[in-house]
């Protein structure tokens, strides 16, 4: 089974910030987009529902410092990317 990632305006307009500051992680961070349509319940990305005001999203590792929250709707098989960032950038 394969999952759809659904991308806002606001999410592209945040990814492409950040992928401008980080060049570096480009190739890791379309790894993990890859793998989240695979299977975002694959180990390396560290799955983890979020808790307090963030209780609505999930977030996924791109490597020990980088995440990228999102919202995991299970019905319907879709994955809608919010934020990326460091793990104090995503999580404010």
């Amino acid at each position: 089974m394969t999952y759809r990632i659904i991308y806002t305006p606001g999410y592209n307009k945040r990814a492409a910030r950040f992928l401008k500051k980080h060049p570096e992680l480009f190739a890791q961070y379309e790894k993990t987009l890859r793998l989240m349509e695979l299977d975002p319940y694959h180990p390396s990305l560290r799955l983890n529902k979020l808790k307090g005001a963030l209780s609505d999203l999930h977030s996924v590792s791109i490597n020990i410092s980088y995440r990228i929250t999102l919202e995991f709707i299970i019905q319907d098989e879709t994955l809608i990317p919010v934020d990326v960032g460091s793990h104090q950038d995503v999580y404010r």
